[in-house]
């Protein structure tokens, strides 16, 4: 952010107070409570959080002196052992007196330490950003920018739901770059974070309907209103459908998890183990085994507790997931803010049907919650569940034929599809998959259809790409093949296929550059909310002349390709997003 006293400013002018805050841009539609943190003042977090934070510690200390003293006293007063002999000669010596009174000075710094923690620890939301102020000794100061959200987490663990307190963050393009709030009130977090993704969402006032009524007062009593939070559902049945449209029973979570490769392979390392020390008779191998499975418990625990009470809805500011049963995890994903989607089946699923869904955002930032439980959009799920999610992520491929070509890319063995796929001399470096390895542009995304054993498809909307590459090594240069790599934002999903014809390569850079310029034209996914307004009330009176829905302050619009096809590009309109020289695709052989 920009200083806001202009650079010529004189030296020895009067000083000038800082600006009021503006009130922001966007009418919200949220309760009181929420608007009044959204309005570019500086606030603090939930009273709770110097013990959420780091107390919890701090009282497990002071608990274990406690219970040291007690023993200590009991054992002056009834007598016992010698085992506080030492403290016996302390206490009875002049240095008492100073003992007590250094835990007394150090139980009061920590006690202001925290408190000045919480008071130096602070937040605003403008129309802008979100920023965050912290520390007392050594300052720390993070932005968020709006235009740069890509999703909005908010985690409730088992003990602050206990204090009514819940964590917001908010993931933002870049790496390591969310912005975290934590603690906030639980029955306010929710429409915080309504009114965050209604600011990145480019309403504006004259768009957005008056502001709704101030929440109704909770119930009465502490103890009741912690138990309705305990109990409420992790989807706010107001922001979305009472039902998720995805349903993953117990039994089909138990047996993903018993079927998971991390599983299989702790199995056989186990009989391995066991066998060895039956025909050796040394049973120490029993101790290297005995980490392993605890590990391995550890997490097939994690990921059946994160997976609990899973749900899946769309909602007016993008996909609302919610996750967990003691300490749960609700994400909300605003439109156009997935970058690739990837559907996987491992081999030892096929026989159940069971299919997982992943996902690239620009986000990479690791949360306290789990890597997975941030790219995983659906664990385990069958063949319609699959589809249902598709069409919250893509709604563009609800259509018959695109519901056709998923389903061809879903199917295993070869088909007489759309699909372009590798040459029968690729079979040498796909022994089990030239068949079916290929690609198709599916409405406005670009399908990659991969592997024989592990079957995937992986999704590319046409406004997310980045760059387009061929890349082509010696021995794939003398069998005429190439390997195709769309290029997206970092994450577990790898947009790569290898093994095709290099002439069905070059003719994919033609059709792909004038269908990603144009998606990338069009597409209005990161204003979302102002994407369906009519012009006459969205621009002012003087604005009012037609324009490019897309334009240069756009954030989510892409960068150049990095190989074009070699026909021209119909002129347009000189912006950003056009490639000014485009290369050739024997630029990257």
């Amino acid at each position: 952010m920009s200083d806001p006293r202009e650079p010529g400013e004189a030296a020895d002018a009067e000083p000038v107070l800082p600006p009021e805050p503006a009130a922001p841009a966007v009418a919200l539609t949220v309760p009181e409570s929420a608007r009044r943190l959204a309005d570019g003042e500086w606030h603090r977090l939930h009273p709770a959080t110097p013990f959420l934070r780091g107390g919890i510690a701090f009282v497990a200390i002071i608990g274990v002196i406690v219970v040291n003293a007690r023993d200590f006293f009991l054992d002056r007063v009834f007598g016992g052992g010698r085992e506080f002999e030492f403290l016996e000669r302390f206490a009875d010596s002049s240095l008492i007196l100073l003992a007590i009174l250094a835990v007394l000075v150090v139980l009061l710094l920590s006690v202001g330490g925290f408190y000045l923690s919480w008071r130096m620890h602070t937040f605003r939301i403008t129309d802008e950003l979100v920023e965050v102020r912290s520390g007392i000794v050594f300052r720390t100061n993070r932005r968020g920018r709006l235009d740069r959200i890509q999703g909005i987490n908010i985690s409730r663990p088992f003990l602050a739901r206990l204090f009514g307190a819940a964590k917001l963050e908010v993931n933002v393009a870049g790496q390591d770059a969310n912005v975290e709030l934590a603690y906030l009130g639980s029955a306010g977090a929710d429409d915080l974070r309504l009114a965050i993704l209604q600011l990145a969402s480019g309403t504006r006032a004259a768009e957005a309907a008056a502001a709704t009524a101030a929440a109704p007062a909770g119930v009465g009593g502490l103890v009741e209103s912690r138990v309705n939070e305990l109990l409420a559902p992790e989807l706010d049945p107001n922001a979305a459908p009472p039902e998720s449209i995805v349903r993953i029973s117990i039994p089909r979570l138990i047996g993903s998890l018993v079927l998971s490769e991390a599983t299989v392979i702790a199995i056989l390392a186990a009989i391995g183990i066991i066998t060895t020390v039956i025909a050796t008779g040394k049973y120490g191998w029993i101790f290297a085994l005995l980490p392993g499975l605890l590990g391995l418990f550890g997490y097939l625990a994690s990921r059946l507790t994160r997976s609990l009470r899973y749900s899946i809805a769309s909602t007016d500011d993008g996909i609302r997931v919610g996750y967990g049963l003691l300490s749960t995890t609700n994400e909300t994903l605003p439109p156009g803010r997935i970058h690739a989607v990837e559907v996987s089946q491992p081999l030892l699923w096929r026989a159940a049907g069971w299919w997982e869904i992943k996902i690239n955002t620009a986000s990479q930032a690791a949360s306290s919650s789990g890597a997975t439980a941030k790219t995983t959009l659906l664990p385990v799920g069958d063949m319609n569940d699959v589809h249902r999610v598709l069409q919250l992520v893509l709604p563009s491929l609800a259509d018959e034929k695109s519901r056709e070509l998923l389903e061809c890319g879903l199917a295993a063995g070869a088909h007489d599809d759309a699909y372009v796929t590798s040459p029968k001399r690729a079979a040498i470096l796909r022994w089990f998959s030239w068949r079916r390895n290929g690609f198709v542009l599916i409405s406005d995304a670009v399908a990659l259809r991969k592997g024989a054993i592990w079957r995937s498809l992986v999704l590319v909307p046409q406004a997310r790409m980045q760059s387009v590459s061929m890349n082509e090594g010696p021995l794939l240069r003398r069998m005429g093949l190439a390997e195709l790599r769309i290029h997206t934002v970092a994450g577990p999903i790898s947009a790569t296929i290898g093994a095709l014809d290099r002439g069905d390569v070059v003719r994919f850079f033609d059709e792909v550059a004038h269908a990603a310029v144009h998606a990338a034209g069009v597409d209005t996914s990161h204003r979302w909310r102002s994407a369906a307004v009519a012009p006459e009330i969205a621009l002012a009176p003087e604005a009012a002349a037609p324009a490019a829905p897309a334009t240069a302050a756009a954030p989510e619009v892409p960068a150049v390709l990095e190989a074009a096809a070699p026909a021209a590009i119909p002129e347009t309109p000189a912006t950003p997003e056009t490639p000014a020289t485009p290369e050739t695709p024997e630029d990257h052989a």
